[in-house]
């Protein structure tokens, strides 16, 4: 084979994880799954697509081996093919966001609307928790704090947070996160507890940027 040809037959098998990745349902799909396995109905759910678009979609990514599945009962569950999917994703939000200006508009734009939501950085995050300042939440569904969580937190999904209020103490400071930048629930929820009176914050990165954090620390 010469070079020319090596070529041609090189660049196709790198266009196939382009053409995957060419649709924003699909890389939608591939943030939850980064979050932990997922049956195609909760994929539905969460994406608010019909099952048998769902169907459509986790086929292509499974031709470009993205993604794998395996049966429980009658449900099948997706997930990632391996680490480096999930690494692949906060390379390319990183990408976007640095050479798109609209993305950090339409972050911007979501996150004004919760005008009293504060923010720290992870070292400021880091440095609080090493004083033993503040509880940290995962405000992440239940099985997604399962698969895997930023250590010493505590599962405390969004949608049981008006119920469970009262189980966290008001004179502890507290940080919430969830599935990374693109995710609403961190913000939600501290809006909600500092309008109860909580002294109450948020951290943008979720499991897979604090893992690139640790790692680059230590």
């Amino acid at each position: 084979m010469n070079g020319r040809a090596f070529k041609d037959a090189l660049y196709p098998q790198f266009a196939r994880i382009g053409k995957c990745l060419s649709s924003d349902k699909r890389l939608e799909l591939l943030n939850l799954l980064s979050q932990g396995p997922k049956s195609v109905e909760k994929l539905a759910q969460g994406t608010e697509m019909t099952i048998a678009n769902v169907s459509r979609h986790l086929q292509i990514m499974s031709d470009a081996r993205l993604v794998k599945h395996r049966k429980k009962g009658t449900f099948v569950f997706y997930e990632l093919a391996d680490s480096s999917v999930a690494d692949f994703l906060l390379s390319l939000w990183k990408l976007c966001e640095r050479q798109l200006a609209d993305v950090q508009k339409i972050k911007e734009d979501f996150l004004d609307r919760f005008e009293d939501t504060h923010t720290l950085t992870l070292e400021e995050f880091v440095e609080k928790r090493d004083r033993g300042e503040i509880v940290l939440l995962d405000v992440r569904p239940v099985e997604e704090y399962e698969a895997e969580h930023i250590p010493g937190a505590i599962s405390f999904p969004i949608d049981d947070l008006e119920s469970e209020l009262n189980q966290l103490n008001k004179d502890v400071e507290i940080v919430a996160y969830c599935r990374g930048p693109y995710c609403v629930y961190s913000a939600q929820a501290v809006s909600r507890l500092r309008s109860e009176g909580y002294s109450a914050y948020r951290i943008e990165e979720g499991v897979h940027e604090w893992r690139q954090y640790s790692q680059n620390v230590h």
